[in-house]
């Protein structure tokens, strides 16, 4: 494992994360869901956010509210008075992301951010709460981060985007790639698009740099203990049960 580089990391690896309180249950994203996770044992929690079009900072993976909510419509052409009564599964609202920081005092938040617009209003959010040490940004979007991390300044954890991803693989082969400074983990799939990206290469390079490596989304136990024999830092799944299990019969499981 890795040595720690933020106060988010502080925690016995490797890290235990509900991918969006965990989704096998399907109340992905809600309140709900991350009380279920609490319940399990989990302090880290993996979600998204959003904003609408009034500027309100929604916990939420699709750009719509299709898929899995009982109402339809793109979150960023809605205000938060109508986005507020729909329904995940038909049972559960979307949660403020501001309400879960809240609620949930203990635990550490893995937010992938989904939009341009939800920049500014999550970092003024961690500044007013002062949850610098419980909060790691993401996205896809490797210059997205990069201008989180340039506003909120080094009290702010992030992790790489795909073009970070990139360079960090090529670097494992040995092959020159640049790499965005100031990130403390590297979170990827096993896999993308066929090209294998978690090997003992790949971590052994993160650690090397002082990044930790965190897999998403890993449902299978096989899969679970053959990257952590490989040294991964940390895993997200969707299954709470199987990852608390695997961790257990490790004797990892904090």
């Amino acid at each position: 494992m890795t040595r720690v580089r933020h106060p988010y990391l502080d925690h016995p690896s490797p890290l235990a994360f509900a991918h969006r309180g965990g989704t096998a249950n399907g109340l992905e994203n809600t309140a709900a869901a991350f009380r279920r996770a609490a319940a399990a044992g989990y302090r880290y929690f993996e979600t998204d956010v959003h904003t609408t079009s009034d500027g309100v900072l929604v916990a939420f993976h699709d750009e719509t509210l299709d898929r899995v909510t009982d109402t339809s419509g793109r979150i960023r052409d809605l205000p938060w008075a109508a986005v507020r009564e729909a329904r995940v599964a038909g049972k559960e609202p979307l949660p403020l992301f501001e309400d879960l920081l809240e609620e949930f005092p203990e635990a550490r938040w893995n937010v992938d951010l989904k939009a341009e617009s939800a920049l500014a209003p999550l970092i003024d959010l961690i500044r007013r709460t002062g949850a610098w040490d419980r909060v790691c940004v993401g996205s896809f979007t490797e210059s997205r981060v990069a201008r989180a991390q340039r506003l909120a300044g080094p009290k702010l954890a992030t992790s790489f985007g795909v073009r970070g991803v990139v360079g960090l693989r090529l670097r494992s082969w040995g092959i020159p790639a640049a790499l965005r400074a100031g990130a403390v983990a590297a979170q990827v799939p096993e896999r993308q698009a066929g090209v294998p990206i978690v090997d003992r290469r790949f971590v052994r390079e993160a650690h090397a740099r002082g990044l930790q490596v965190h897999v998403w989304t890993v449902n299978d136990p096989a899969r679970m203990s053959s990257l952590l024999d490989l040294g991964v830092d940390g895993i997200m799944t969707d299954h709470l049960e199987t990852l608390r299990g695997v961790l257990t019969d490790r004797g990892a499981w904090v």
